[in-house]
């Protein structure tokens, strides 16, 4: 009797098979994603207009409590008692949010009136004349949760108060599992083809990698302060001969896929430092943006990082905007539709040296690194927005603030510790009725300042009112994501109640 042919595989061969099979299912898996992404970009590539973001990350956790603080006397006095004497700021120097008239406080629905940080000026001004919008206590949700749902182990982020865990969740906004892009790389897979035939990418960074504009389709493009990161050292001859090696014929195609990317890299850069070189007058991003910041007390200053990055993205845009024969310069230009930007500023993980008191002296309230912070911030916000106005170009460009987390309402005897909920700036528009931003006004629920409190989970940590999905969803309706792709871009919004918190007027 013949014997049948049977297969005998081997537990080796079964692990290769099935891990061979897990990676087709992946590979099936990312490309259904991304033929979802191309679709909805189809259906949206009637955008003619221009628009761009730019979100600023604090990194290290902003302790806002110290941003915007109640002026009401009885809320106020709640405040001073809990973070004195180490983070009190003295009533008389809170700087009152006020009404478009200048004089009349605002005040929010809830009967609540506030006051910036005294190292914030300009962002007084921005709001005052209706073009800063400030969110309070937003934060990472899987879903809406109250105080007596947290305490008996509702659902929560997972690793609530770690650094790397909610950078990461900040900026994918999918709190509740592993994300392979950013919520800023999913607009610009879903908008990208606005841009046809585009010179640079849609995504740029002014500091290095980052998660929030990770895509499938779309790649981020780092530049410096400076601009295009060049290779050391090479230029002229050198650069001249580094290129015709690289145009080379290669019969290895890994060789030959390394030079179309160094190649494709050098081409790109020299395009943008030329678009950039040919942008507004020198003379213009001298004056309208100065690197160095006065510190609070007016007795000395430094060099800003967020100011020059800011420049920076200032000059893209500009470049970014314009066509061949526009204004200013006319040259040059690479009429983009769609812009994103990602700058970042550190120092804000203030355990301690938070403020300066020297022996709780209140006229030295101001100084400090977290003054300091505060007025690098609040001056390059309106350095920025002053040459938004200049290009004509402030109704077309919203910047919004990121950061790991708030920080504790407590004091940790020098400075705080890692909190969860945390206010936000929004900056944008020409003010009034016509701006993007929807300014003069705050949104979302100013937290109960009471340790164990109905918005605390123990210590001081507030409970978000408001989801970061919340937050960027208004940001990117606003930005050209339709209704019917917004779940593809953030796929927990429908947990909330509303994927408009109103803070964006439609264009």
């Amino acid at each position: 009797m013949k014997e049948k042919n049977v297969s005998v595989i081997t537990r080796r061969d079964f692990l290769r098979r099935a891990a061979c099979a897990a990676v087709g299912t992946a590979a099936m898996t990312s490309a259904i994603r991304d033929l979802r992404f191309m679709n909805a970009a189809v259906a949206q590539s009637n955008i003619s207009d221009y628009k761009a973001l730019v979100c600023i990350f604090l990194a290290g956790g902003n302790d806002s409590n110290n941003l915007v603080m109640p002026t009401v006397s009885s809320e106020y006095d709640n405040y001073s008692a809990i973070r004195t004497p180490v983070l009190a700021i003295p009533q008389s120097s809170l700087l009152r949010l006020k009404q478009s008239d200048g004089t009349t406080d605002y005040m929010d629905p809830d009967g609540h009136t506030f006051g910036l940080h005294p190292a914030c000026p300009e962002l007084q001004q921005l709001f005052t004349q209706g073009r800063l919008a400030v969110l309070m206590n937003a934060g990472t949700l899987v879903m809406p949760i109250t105080r007596a749902q947290y305490q008996s182990g509702g659902s929560r982020p997972p690793q609530l108060f770690s650094h790397a865990d909610q950078v990461t969740q900040w900026q994918t906004s999918v709190p509740d599992q592993p994300a392979l892009t950013g919520w800023g790389g999913r607009c610009a897979d879903l908008l990208n083809s606005v841009n046809p035939g585009a010179k640079i990418s849609l995504s740029v960074s002014l500091a290095g990698a980052n998660t929030f504009e990770v895509g499938n389709i779309v790649s981020q493009y780092a530049v410096s302060t400076s601009g295009a990161v060049s290779l050391n050292g090479v230029s002229g001859a050198r650069l001249a001969a580094l290129t015709n090696i690289l145009g080379l014929p290669y019969s290895n195609l890994q060789a030959q896929a390394y030079a179309g990317v160094v190649e494709h890299s050098i081409n790109t850069g020299s395009l943008l430092n030329s678009a950039i070189t040919n942008s507004a007058p020198a003379n213009f991003w001298t004056n309208g943006f100065s690197s160095t910041i006065v510190t609070p007390n007016g007795g000395s200053t430094f060099t800003s990082g967020l100011s020059q990055q800011l420049k920076m993205i200032a000059r893209l845009i500009d470049a970014g905007y314009r066509t061949q024969g526009a204004p200013p310069s006319g040259q040059n230009g690479f009429g983009m539709k769609r812009q994103i930007f990602f700058c970042q500023v550190g120092g804000y993980d203030l355990h301690s040296g938070q403020t300066n008191y020297s022996n709780n002296n209140p006229n030295n309230v101001i100084l400090g690194a977290h003054a300091n912070l505060f007025a690098e911030l609040s001056q390059s916000l309106l350095s920025f927005q002053n040459a938004m106005k200049q290009l004509n170009l402030e109704d077309k460009v919203t910047v919004f603030t990121a950061s790991d987390f708030g920080r504790t309402f407590p004091s940790n005897g020098q400075g705080s510790d890692h909190g969860w909920g945390s206010h936000h700036l929004i900056l944008g528009g020409s003010g009034g009725s016509g701006g993007a931003v929807a300014g003069g006004k705050t949104y979302g629920k100013f937290p109960t300042l009471t340790v164990n409190g109905p918005d605390d989970t123990s210590t001081g940590r507030w409970i978000p009112t408001t989801a970061i999905d919340q937050y960027f969803a208004t940001i990117a309706t606003w930005f050209g994501v339709d209704n019917s792709n917004l779940a593809t871009v953030f796929p927990n919004i429908g947990r909330f109640a509303t994927a408009d918190l109103g803070f964006m007027r439609p264009s």
